[in-house]
């Protein structure tokens, strides 16, 4: 006996719970039962009654119904004694008589439910025993099969009781086990079998039924330990198998020691699993009741001391029960509550080492009893109304933007590259910056109603000090607030989020007292500019960390490591700036706004390591006043630190030599004003810890040891992600009740603001699972500390919205209830699952009851009402013919011009998508196959990659995600469809498969409570197959089939379905499926099945429409109609009516098919019937193989539908054809061929021809009357799958574009617009390998994760705009530019002289360049060019009609310098230009002379040009020549043009002469730096030698393209949009603006990539210092070259590539929207010109600018009306015009290029910019004046735009002699047979030109007056007319 009980007291007493996965649950379990015969008959006999129970029986109650009356009185009496659990021992005969789990006997299973149940209503947690008694006569059968009998049984326990029961037993006798498993065998198999059956159990249990905590176990006799522990094959039953140890335990009191000598004898042994004592038995005990509860006391002492880890222990044998008829009463021996009584006095000198009935005490007896059952079970309710749900994130840890608009860097900015895990940054972070409508889509995807986010300081004060405010970071704010509001969302503004401005940390940071003036002053400029938006203000953010981790750790920036003295330093100080901003608020700003002001502090709960140790729950209470109290109590008690705080620090100090701790004092009045200085308490908490005493006396000055505390945490709590957090729920309702009663007391609410866990880096990006218990767990704790604590809480936030930089973490721990790519430059977001259970939170408002239902909001779309339908055939060709005769020769820029409106105020925003393409789930609950599960599973079928849709999105299992993104994305409505199978597994009504319906009623449910209307499509494509294999469509009582579906549907979902389209695309239904046959059923039958089909389904729609309209309507009040589809069909000759006709039959042959007979009589398009019919007699058949509609058929078809739901995705060029008559097919009936243009915008599937929508809505308008219109289907599919989906973008702009232009200008009734589609999906035989969506899906990824692409982020913005509003700043301007503006035209000398050999010229490198075969586009030369070497007086006079004051031209250095240098000047040349500036001065012209213009002399050239450094030299000797020949002529110089081109298409891509390719790496920087240096020394020289005589002004001419990044929300874009524009116009800009160097950007980049080949220094030459002092300030103002911009991405190159496109790292396109010029590479982007100048102005300081060329090109024929020109010149120079108005730009003059049409280099003359035309097929090369030319002089005579309000404009006026050329010579032309002057001849041809004008503009004039006259009141008010006038 003495061994035995040495092992139990080794195993009960010396085991601490390492591993045992317990929680903390410090509670002693004292155990009682089970229920006896004898025990029942007793109580019986108490309680007066009669008993049918057997005294003296001590066999275990089986149970039978009905259960004794008095039981659940007794249970209430145990808990009333202090019992916890009780034992109950199910009978596994009795349960189970077969002895397996098929046949259990219900009774007796409801029995022991009851029996269960009543235990838990006492409040006693069950212990139940799964075997104790003989089992089953099966199970003891044989042996072998006893373990899976038993585990069987085990598992319909769990099953049965799971939900009841938390911990279990499998064996409690295992002799009488052995006993009867025996059979004659040896003890030792019989024992390995009930091993092998208990380790079973225990598996099953842990695998799938102990979720919620459960433990199991198997009780053993203490005497067979030694045995059991020592034989490996049964070691599982008290080791591996076991959650704890349970014994039957027989204690001898005579002969054992007492337990504290046991204890030190055993101390040092140690085993894994803690201990119950199952059954204590006293044996020899003369004073039983002494003697164990000197036991238990023991047992509980040495547990709280952590001596032992003992369980609890069998209390059955102290319990004593007395009663009457009235009741009964059970408790512990005297002897035992006498000794409880002295562990009650331990406890309370426990309670005497806390403050005097402190909060900490109230609230820690308040939950110390708790048993783990009561302390975790489970709140079924939901949080007040008005409870606030939110998510938060902090600016440093999402905005990254870290250097955008003038941002000053902050502490983490340095602090991360030192000091985090990766050395990260958050320099991106998440980009949240420029993400702000991403984020909020994500807010309203998840129904959060509060966004608790952080204003960056050094954002809005780079400095720190309001001296410095950064107007783009307010302007962000401003926008982030605004787009909250406008989602029904309120923002909670964090002033102060740890990231404080570096240079207020320079100061000392929050250790100068100064920074909180500096952040008494940034409050105040917040509270001013956002606070009439926002109501909730954070002053800090968990100061604690800054003070903690911050300054005493270092652990956090700044870094830190000073815990005695900074740390409390710091938090004096922020407590101060809290105080004084929350009385700023509370003075100047609270009556005006209204709002409330608090501080979000962060707290740990506080549990005692012992509960019954008075210095650990004194250390615990010590470590809540040193966390949560520091900065809690003095704003919320009394304006001072807590006492014990300073009571500790005082001791600490006094016992140590020095000064451990310094904490500074308030003075009085700082009391009063931090007491009472929050409007709230915002609370975050994430973990709890328990805490004890100081293991000793130290004077080290950490915290602590400062706080006088340890820190420990349960190992059995789980563990996350972060070391720091651990799992443990129940502390936060416990923190919440602490702080109500010791802060906030009822007066002052709570919110709390910060609650989360995070996943690890590399976890699952979507399956977060334990995110969600976490919060479902810790919500819960909430609501119970709201509930039943009545602690005031107001809101729950979670931390985070999204993935962000975690300070010391990096990016390695993510707290994102969204996923963020960070390898990602887009940085796309992932709803996690975690995402969707916290929306199902908000949306419940915590957890109702199981089958509570909230009932979602009725607000439904308003639809139209039935349509009047025209009631006779269309014509042939149609009336709509009207529509090509409209649009159909609109030139280009006519037809793509952009339009700016909005829809009508209604209008429907919607995605789309279908059943089979989404759904997935394809044999789930019932639902029967479809044809394409049957298609697609058969071998052979033409679908990509042998895709199917059988999990497809997996919709059916992931609606939230589905509403999620609806929801984010804005939308009014859903249009989706219902898959019949689902619905009707077999296809008819007998078979209603109620998943599939609560399915839809779940999805239509959840859109109405989100207020978007579903749109429903009952078939699309999807035909069960049940009804194919009776023949589908072409079996009549199909029709009769889908009617009964549909009325189903009607009945069904009708309530809430107000929009129901019938069909969709019938058309390609009845082609692909049943004529070509590539679709499923696989029909091919190409002459008549299409028709056939068609018929069938025409009918079909016709009779459920009826349906509807009897029966449903007029309750319902819903519309119906079908979903159509068609390309636009556009004549490939408009002028053919053969074309025209043929374009007509295709619309008819596909659209009219199905509408005509809707929408006009009942019967198909007469196109449609002649042509099959003729071509039916054709083909030898006795009738027309289209099906005729009987009378009344038509009569019920018409009229069937009561909008027009239209589909369409491309257009067809169509031309006449004559087709083989054989066979017969639907394909060939309609006699045409439809192909697709080459030049139109490629895409995976269609090329894109946006003005096609248009075109097709107007002639739906013509065709089928002012019919309501919903674009049901519209979207572009491509191949990449990436998110950042631009062309996306392009094709929805466009497309939309065009359907405002239908509903703006040609008053189509359009009222609403589908994109397709929702999300990438099934596309049919394309499988996945095309994609549609606005959102990825991953379909590698088993949870199919959705990620928002950026075309889902702007097509969110459409719909908020309700379409294309012209921005503001894009709204046209009235006004002047200053008076003394210069304006000019300008022109180069190699593109308009010629005269390339006259008068001792010399060769140019572009003489050389363009003879050169293959340089020069259609072999053009600049020989002649435009002879104005020739025609100086033409010139002059076409300069004097426009009025200009300037003229710009350069002069070509070898017309001068032969040879290139100064041996040898060619004063003919020199003449020529002196004669013609004579002229222009005469003229009153002031030149402005371009030294260089890309004509360098070729003999300079072949040493190796601007390449060669001696050309400083030379190029300094021909200025020398032109300053001294010229400059008393000349006042305004320019040394060279766009040296950008000369060096990087002359030197680096060989597209301009010298054609220089083979050194892009080098060539071009070389070259750069000469033009660099060579325009130095002749503004030097200038400034020298010529100024002072002179008086002009010199400067150089840089050209550069703005540059908008490609996705504005992507910040690698919009560094390379940034990178672009400064090596471009920065290259040179740079050194002459700024500091005589390159940008640091390129020498950076070029640098580095330089050294990644392998140099050993970078290829960007490098300037000398002193070179770098005589480049920089070389100007007198800047001239800049503009013309165009583009979008810009980045574009990593690999580092072999050695180029300057490489060193850029830049790939741009083009908007599709933009206008188109003559040009490739120049688009119509006005608002970049003024972007540009801006940046100019602020980039070098806002020099005098000159702009010295702007203008636009065209191609093709000749126009004298250049309405282009015209639009171009008015939106580019008036965007110059708010640059100098608005923005105040140093502007000085506008220069437009050209004057003329000329030579453009490498294109030759095919690119025309010339303000006059020149025709370079006439050897007289008039210039003739385009409309732009009179349009540019009317600007100039105006200097600027007059305000037409103001009346008529003198200067608007005509001059008389406008148009005319002066020639001072006669020179006879001859003209419509006479010979006139060249005058004359223009002045006739002017005439001639204007008679044919005006009579064109007065026919067109009457034309308008009569359609206006025909069409009054139809069409709509146009905010922007196409035309000249309007438009331009």
């Amino acid at each position: 006996m003495e061994s035995s009980w040495k092992v139990v007291l080794i195993i009960l007493l010396s085991l601490p719970c390492q591993g045992s996965g317990w929680e903390s649950d410090r509670n002693f379990l004292s155990a009682a039962g089970p229920l006896t015969s004898d025990l029942l008959h007793n109580l019986s006999h108490l309680l007066g009654k009669q008993s049918s129970f057997v005294a003296g029986n001590k066999d275990i109650y089986t149970c039978l119904q009905p259960l004794p009356s008095f039981l659940p009185e007794y249970f209430r009496s145990l808990h009333t004694s202090k019992i916890t659990h009780y034992k109950v021992f199910l009978s596994w005969a009795q349960l189970l008589p077969a002895g397996t789990s098929s046949s259990p006997d219900g009774k007796t299973l409801q029995c022991y439910r009851q029996l269960l149940q009543a235990l838990r209503t006492a409040q006693l947690e069950p212990l139940v025993i799964l075997h104790h008694q003989t089992p089953p006569p099966s199970a003891l059968q044989r042996s072998d099969v006893f373990a899976d009998l038993f585990a069987d049984y085990a598992t319909f326990a769990f099953r049965s009781f799971g939900d009841l029961v938390g911990i279990w037993f499998t064996f409690s006798d295992l002799d009488g086990v052995l006993k009867d498993l025996s059979h004659g065998d040896s003890r030792a198999p019989c024992l390995q079998t009930l091993t092998d059956a208990h380790r079973k159990v225990y598996e099953i249990y842990h695998a799938e039924y102990a979720a919620q905590g459960g433990k199991l176990s198997v009780v053993l006799p203490a005497e067979d330990l030694p045995e059991l522990l020592l034989e490996p094959a049964t070691s599982a039953l008290t080791k591996d198998s076991v959650d704890f140890l349970s014994l039957d335990l027989s204690y001898e009191c005579q002969s054992e020691a007492s337990l504290p000598e046991k204890l030190s004898e055993f101390q040092g042994i140690e085993l894994k699993v803690p201990v119950f004592i199952f059954t204590l038995t006293l044996q020899d005990c003369p004073s039983t009741e002494k003697q164990a509860a000197r036991l238990l006391v023991s047992l509980a002492e040495a547990r709280n001391k952590d001596q032992a880890l003992a369980l609890g222990v069998d209390v059955s044998a102290f319990l004593s029960c007395s009663g009457s008829e009235e009741s009964m009463t059970c408790s512990l021996t005297d002897d035992l509550t006498l000794q409880s009584d002295q562990l009650q006095q331990d406890h309370d000198t426990v309670g005497r080492a806390l403050s005097l009935d402190s909060a900490y005490q109230r609230v820690w007896e308040a939950f110390a009893s708790q048993s783990r059952a009561e302390r975790d079970a489970f709140l079924q309710d939901t949080f007040p109304e008005g409870f606030l749900w939110g998510v938060s994130t902090g600016a440093f840890s999402v905005e990254g933007g870290w250097a955008e608009a003038s941002r000053g860097p902050s502490i983490w900015d340095q602090y991360g590259l030192n000091a985090t895990s990766g050395r990260a940054t958050p320099e991106e972070a998440s980009d949240s910056y420029h993400k702000a409508a991403s984020d909020v889509a994500l807010l309203r995807g998840l129904r959060a109603q509060v966004y608790k986010f952080s204003i960056s300081w050094s954002r809005i004060f780079p400095m720190g000090h309001r001296s410095s405010p950064s107007l783009q970071g307010v302007e962000y704010y401003n926008k982030l607030i605004d787009a909250l509001l406008d989602s029904h969302i309120e923002p909670m503004v964090t002033l102060f989020h740890w990231d404080l401005p570096q240079a207020l940390q320079d100061l000392g940071g929050w250790q100068n007292e100064s920074v909180v003036d500096a952040f008494l002053d940034y409050a105040a400029f917040c509270f001013s500019s956002f606070g009439d938006r926002v109501k909730l203000w954070v002053t800090f953010h968990e100061p604690w960390v800054v003070s903690y981790a911050g300054y005493g750790t270092g652990q956090h920036a700044p870094g830190i490591s000073d815990p005695g003295v900074a740390s409390f330093k710091v938090a004096h100080s922020i407590l101060k700036a809290h105080a004084r901003a929350w009385h700023l608020y509370n003075s100047r700003h609270r009556p005006r706004q209204q709002g409330r002001v608090g501080l979000v502090l962060n707290s740990d709960w506080a549990e005692p390591l012992s509960p019954l140790q008075p210095a650990d729950l004194a250390a615990s209470e010590r470590f809540l006043h040193f966390m949560l109290g520091w900065f809690a109590h003095p704003i919320f008690v009394d304006g001072d630190y807590p006492p014990a705080m300073k009571a500790r620090i005082r001791q600490l100090n006094g016992r140590c030599p020095g000064s451990v701790a310094q904490l500074p004092e308030f003075t009085e009045a700082e009391k009063r004003l931090l007491q009472g200085s929050a409007d709230f308490l915002g609370l975050s908490h994430y973990t709890s810890r328990l805490v004890g005493k100081s293991p000793q006396d130290s004077c080290a000055a950490s915290y602590e040891n400062i706080g006088g505390f340890s820190q420990h945490v349960d190992p059995a709590w789980p563990r996350t992600a972060s070391p720091w957090i651990r799992v443990a729920p129940w502390g936060i309702r416990r923190l919440l009740r602490f702080a109500s009663v010791e802060y906030t007391r009822g007066k002052v609410p709570i919110y709390l603001a910060g609650s989360g866990v995070p996943t690890a880096e590399g976890d699952s990006l979507f399956d977060d699972t334990a995110r969600v218990s976490y919060f479902n767990r810790t919500i819960n704790e909430v609501l119970k500390a709201i509930k039943e604590d009545s602690v005031d809480v107001r809101s729950y936030i979670a931390r985070s919205l999204i993935d962000g930089f975690e300070g010391p973490s990096g990016y390695s721990q993510r707290f994102g209830l969204h996923h963020v790519n960070f390898n990602d430059s887009s940085k796309p977001r992932t709803p996690r699952k975690s995402a969707y259970f916290f929306t199902s939170i908000i949306e419940k408002n915590g957890f109702l009851p199981k089958g509570e239902k909230r009932s979602p909001p009725s607000k439904m779309a308003n639809f139209p009402s039935k349509i009047r339908n025209l009631d006779f055939p269309s014509e042939v060709p149609s009336k709509a013919k009207i529509v090509w005769e409209k649009f159909s020769n609109q030139p280009r820029f006519e037809r793509d011009l952009f339009y700016h409106g909005t829809f009508r105020n209604d209008f429907l925003w919607g995605a789309s998508s279908s059943a089979y393409q989404v759904e997935g789930a394809w044999d789930a609950d019932g639902k029967g196959p479809s044809i394409w599960d049957s298609f697609t599973h058969t071998p052979g079928n033409e679908v990509k990659d042998n895709a199917t849709g059988d999990i497809a999105c997996d919709s059916y299992h992931h609606l939230a995600a589905d509403l999620n993104m609806l929801r984010a994305l804005k939308v009014k409505a859903y249009h989706f469809s219902i898959s019949w199978p689902r619905i009707f597994p077999d296809g008819t009504s007998s078979s209603i498969n109620r998943a599939g319906v609560e399915y839809y009623n779940s999805l239509i449910d959840g859109l109405v409570a989100s207020s978007i209307s579903p749109m429903v499509t009952l078939f699309h494509w999807d035909l069960p197959q049940a009804l194919q294999d009776i023949g589908g469509w072409e079996n009549p009582s199909v029709t009769e089939l889908f009617d009964s579906y549909a009325d189903f549907c009607f009945q069904t979902f009708g309530d809430r379905v107000k929009f129901w389209m019938t069909f969709n695309e019938p058309a390609r239904q009845a082609w692909l499926g049943y004529g070509s046959g590539t679709f499923p059923p696989s029909v091919r039958d190409e002459g008549w099945g299409p028709y056939k089909i068609a018929h069938a389904i025409i009918k079909a729609h016709a009779r459920v429409y009826h349906t509807y309209d009897e029966k449903y309507r007029r309750q319902q009040q819903g519309v119906v109609s079908l979903n159509l589809h068609t390309p636009w069909a556009e004549p490939r000759d408009p002028g053919l009516p053969r074309d025209v006709q043929a374009a007509d039959r295709l619309l008819q042959f596909t659209l009219g098919w199905f509408a005509h007979p809707i929408f006009r009589n009942g019967d198909y398009p007469d196109a449609l019937k002649w042509t099959v019919g003729n071509r039916s007699e054709l083909q030898r058949l006795a009738t027309s193989r289209l099906p005729s509609f009987t009378e009344a058929e038509k009569r019920f078809i018409r009229g069937t539908a009561d909008v027009f739901c239209l589909g369409s995705h491309s257009a067809r060029l169509v031309r006449h054809a004559t087709p083989a008559l054989t066979p017969p097919a639907y394909q060939s009936d309609p006699e045409l061929t439809a192909e697709e243009d080459p030049a139109w915008v490629a895409t995976a599937l269609h090329r894109a021809a946006p003005w096609g929508m248009r075109r097709l809505l107007t002639w739906v308008k013509e065709e089928y009357g002012d019919v309501p219109i919903y674009i049901t289907a519209n979207g572009v599919g491509l191949t990449s799958a990436e998110v950042e989906d631009t062309d996306r973008i392009f094709y929805h702009k466009t497309y939309i574009n065009e359907a405002l232009k239908a509903y703006r200008l040609d008053g189509v009734d359009v009222r609403g617009y589908s994109a397709w589609s929702l999300m990438d999906s099934f596309e049919w035989l394309l499988g996945y390998t095309v994609k549609f969506g606005l959102y990825h899906v991953d379909f590698e990824d088993v949870n199919r994760p959705r990620t928002a692409r950026a075309s889902a982020s702007y097509y969110t913005e459409v719909i908020t705009n309700n379409g294309m509003p012209l921005p503001k700043e894009d709204e046209f301007l009235y006004g002047e530019f200053p008076k003394g503006f210069s304006w000019s035209a300008a022109t180069a000398a190699y593109q308009i002289e010629g005269a390339w050999r006259a008068d001792g010229k010399g060769l140019s490198i572009w003489d050389t360049y363009s003879h050169t075969p293959l340089r020069i586009e259609n072999d053009d030369i600049g020989d002649v060019a435009c002879d104005s070497y020739h025609k100086i007086a033409e010139d002059v006079a076409a300069l004097r009609n426009l009025g200009v004051s300037h003229y710009r031209f350069s002069i070509s250095w070898t017309r001068i310098l032969p040879d290139g240098t100064t041996k040898y000047i060619n004063e003919p040349g020199l003449n020529f230009y002196v004669r013609f500036i004579d002229a222009l001065l005469a003229a009153n012209i002031k030149p402005q002379v371009t030294l260089y213009h890309w004509d360098l002399p070729q003999a300079l050239q072949d040493i190796g040009g601007w390449e060669n450094e001696t050309i400083v030299q030379r190029f300094k000797e021909y200025a020398d020549v032109l300053f001294r020949r010229l400059g008393d002529k000349v006042k305004f110089w320019i040394t060279l043009n766009e040296p950008f081109v000369i060096a990087y298409q002359g030197y680096s891509t060989g597209v301009a002469a010298p054609g220089i390719s083979n050194r892009p790496g080098t060539a071009p920087y070389i070259a750069g730096h000469n033009l660099l240096k060579a325009h130095a020394e002749a503004w030097h020289l200038y400034n020298d030698v010529y100024r002072a005589s002179q008086g002009g002004t010199i400067s150089i001419s840089i050209n550069s393209d703005w540059a908008e990044p490609r996705n504005p929300s992507n910040q690698k874009d919009v560094e390379a949009a940034r990178r672009y524009v400064e090596f471009m116009g920065g290259w040179f800009a740079h050194p002459i603006f700024k500091n005589g160097d390159y940008s640091d950007v390129m020498k950076t980049r070029i640098r580095d990539r330089s050294l990644a080949e392998g140099l050993n220094k970078s290829r960007l030459p490098e300037f000398t210092e002193s070179e770098k002092r005589r480049i920089n300030g070389t100007y007198d103002y800047f001239g800049i070259n503009h013309y165009t911009t583009v979008l810009a991405y980045n574009l990593d190159y690999p580092s072999s590539v050695s180029s300057f496109d490489a060193d850029r790292g830049v790939a741009v396109i083009t908007d599709r929207s933009w206008p188109a010029s003559g040009s490739s590479w120049l688009k119509i982007t006005p608002f970049g010109f003024r972007r540009i100048l801006n940046w100019l102005k602020e980039e070098y300081n806002n020099p005098p600018i000159y702009v010295t060329e702007n203008g636009v090109s065209k191609r093709g024929e000749v126009d004298l009306n250049d309405t282009e020109r015209i639009y171009y010149l008015r939106s580019y120079i008036n965007e110059a015009l708010k640059a100098v108005q608005d923005d105040n730009v140093d502007l000085r003059g506008y220069t437009l290029w050209t004057l003329m049409d000329n030579f453009e280099w490498a294109t030759g003359f095919s690119e025309r910019f010339g303000l006059y035309y020149v025709n370079h097929t006439d050897p007289s090369l008039p210039r003739i004046p385009r409309a732009s030319a009179k349009f540019y002089a009317s600007i100039i005579r105006c200097n600027g735009f007059p305000d037409p309000a103001e009346g008529p404009h003198p200067c608007l006026q005509q001059p008389e002699d406008a148009g005319s050329t002066i020639s001072p010579e006669r020179e006879d032309v001859p003209f419509l047979g006479l010979m006139l002057g060249t005058t004359e001849a223009q002045t006739a041809l002017y005439t001639l030109f204007s008679l044919m004008l005006l009579g064109v503009c007065g026919l067109a004039f009457l034309t308008y007056k009569y359609c206006k006259l025909s069409k009054q009141g139809k069409t709509q008010p146009s905010q922007q007319e196409l035309s000249p006038v309007s438009s331009f």
